[in-house]
């Protein structure tokens, strides 16, 4: 069976990403295959009474140098990090895609970006602003700073875009939902463009301490799927892909790196902070169903794997009750490992990884793999990342609250 079947077909024609590991993707994924660790001590006076001060920044980013070429919206120069990341990313992924923007019809184009803090840094700059520094005012342009929805319209107005533009606010899994509802949006013939993914910015103090008063975060470094694993560590991203139906990508000659075939999403209402391996599971049967295909063609799988106790062992009963005995056979890693989790960018840059893995025939690694927790007992592709043969490939997000996501994504249509 194949991903053939439905209405338009949606393929990935570019691809955008800024991380801990590299600001564009191609550095990105030479970061990846080298199987560097962007994970970092936080310097400076906000984060000296931390009790954990590791994350996974992106380290001398010039906003100004990289959207100085914008013209329709000159507010992005006022605004702040998480949107100049989703912007800078928006960027490479439509260069990339040879897209000229705005469209002829500008009501086909869409522009879908997940968030789930949003302006973290603007917000805690004012309340430190007004409260610890006795200033009496604070910016005027605070309030679109903070908002999660300001990636999404920044991105919009420089691209020119009058189709659905909006923000999407479910955790970890928010990019995959921003995919998927894309993919939704050109598969109904909405659209013939749709600009998605994610971008996060919250390592600040008071990010970094939340996650922390939930016993999240681990003072060593993230190592999913080790026997020593003692949580996740935060990363800062943004990641961008340009969808289109495949019609209008042919049409004119788009370079195509890549079909979505399937999509999963799921809640689970378990609980605020349950981890199910039944929910797991079934929203990765969700999305073998909606791409026709059989568990076994699926050959790699980049896994949520946070590093924390609970959810790297779920993870891999759901792999075994889904793909049976042919889990044994597949490739299962976790790239969190290297670029941290990046929240609301996490499941745009991991998609972005998948692709990179499908177009190269090579699975990237989970590193700091030491002594596997023999619980989990797949192959995890420790510390080093191998070639395979890929026919198609699966992302996993499963998000604080319940949100759950599988994209299942498959070569270029030939």
């Amino acid at each position: 069976m194949n991903c053939t079947s439905g209405i338009s077909r949606v393929v990935v024609t570019g691809i955008g990403a800024v991380t801990a590991l590299g600001q564009d993707v191609e550095t990105f994924w030479s970061s990846m295959k080298q199987g560097k660790c962007g994970v970092k001590t936080l310097e400076g006076p906000h984060f000296e009474n931390l009790p954990i001060r590791i994350a996974a920044p992106v380290v001398d980013f010039d906003y100004k140098e990289r959207l100085k070429h914008w013209k329709r919206d000159r507010t992005i120069l006022q605004s702040e990090r998480v949107n100049w990341l989703a912007a800078a990313a928006a960027d490479e992924a439509i260069s990339a895609a040879e897209l000229e923007m705005p469209l002829g019809d500008p009501g086909r184009a869409a522009s879908i970006i997940s968030s789930a803090l949003g302006g973290q840094i603007s917000a805690e700059k004012a309340c430190r602003d007004r409260f610890v520094d006795n200033k009496r005012a604070v910016h005027p342009m605070l309030l679109p700073r903070i908002v999660a929805s300001s990636a999404s319209a920044h991105i919009g107005i420089e691209h020119g875009i009058e189709g659905p533009t909006f923000s999407i606010c479910s955790a970890g899994a928010g990019a995959a939902h921003a995919i998927s509802i894309g993919r939704d949006y050109l598969r109904q013939g909405t659209c013939d463009v749709a600009i998605v993914g994610g971008t996060e910015s919250s390592l600040t103090f008071g990010g970094l301490l939340a996650a922390h008063s939930l016993k999240l975060l681990s003072p060593q470094g993230c190592f999913p799927f080790a026997e020593g694993r003692s949580g996740t560590v935060i990363g800062e991203a943004a990641g961008v892909l340009v969808l289109e139906s495949l019609e209008h990508a042919q049409a004119r000659g788009a370079p195509i790196l890549a079909e979505v075939c399937g999509a999963g999403m799921s809640f689970d209402p378990s609980g605020m902070l349950a981890v199910d391996t039944e929910a797991a599971a079934a929203v990765m049967r969700l999305a073998l169903q909606d791409a026709g295909l059989r568990p076994s063609a699926i050959d790699y799988i980049n896994a949520n794997g946070t590093g924390t106790k609970l959810n790297d062992l779920h993870e891999t009963e759901a792999i075994k009750q889904v793909f049976g005995g042919h889990a044994k056979e597949l490739g299962v890693s976790s790239t969190k490992s290297m670029h941290g989790h990046a929240l609301g960018a996490a499941s745009a840059i991991e998609a972005i990884a998948s692709i990179k893995a499908l177009n190269e025939n090579w699975m990237p690694p989970t590193i700091g793999l030491g002594v596997v927790d023999p619980q989990c007992d797949l192959d995890y592709v420790p510390n080093e990342g191998r070639p395979k043969n890929l026919r198609y490939v699966m992302s996993n997000s499963f998000a604080l609250g319940g949100f759950n996501a599988a994209l299942v994504l498959g070569p270029p249509p030939s």
